[in-house]
């Protein structure tokens, strides 16, 4: 779905609010689309300073009941952001892959799987490229992405 009213005020209360409660509205929405074939389930992570300031990792607030009911494990410290970078809301389409090139550290093992990663919002799409490059690079057979909301491309 587009990342628009009412979505995108559902959503910036559960990060920025802290209305945890409105993430049970977002797994039914998610756990409504088919069931992946897929082996783990690995939120986006957070960088410790993000984490740390919004007090949860709202991805991992979707991958836990998502995983239940898909009957996946979840895997929610597989995947260290090591860089904090500039929030990508904040920049230009154009410089957002730079922006998170080299974030993550894979420090579980995922040779050979099919991994999901769980995120709210994708907008480009060079958050989760860069986490799937990652993934792939240390042996995930393939990575796929499920996301509550699409940022429609500007114009």
């Amino acid at each position: 779905m587009d990342y628009g009213f009412p979505v995108d005020r559902l959503v910036q209360a559960l990060k920025y609010g802290h209305r945890l409660s409105v993430s049970r509205l977002f797994v039914d929405l998610l756990a409504a689309q088919s069931v992946p074939e897929a082996d783990v389930i690995i939120p986006m992570p957070l960088h410790v300073a993000r984490l740390c300031r919004r007090g949860f990792n709202q991805a991992a607030e979707l991958a836990r009941p998502l995983a239940q009911r898909w009957g996946l494990p979840v895997v929610l410290d597989g995947v260290t952001r090591d860089v904090d970078t500039v929030p990508q809301a904040g920049l230009p389409w154009k410089v957002r892959a730079a922006n998170v090139r080299g974030a993550f550290r894979v420090t579980t093992r995922v040779e050979g799987l099919r991994v999901v990663v769980v995120d709210d919002v994708m907008t480009t799409g060079a958050t989760l490229a860069e986490l799937a490059r990652s993934l792939k690079g240390v042996g995930a057979a393939s990575v796929e992405n499920r996301v509550l909301a699409r940022t429609p491309r500007p114009g």
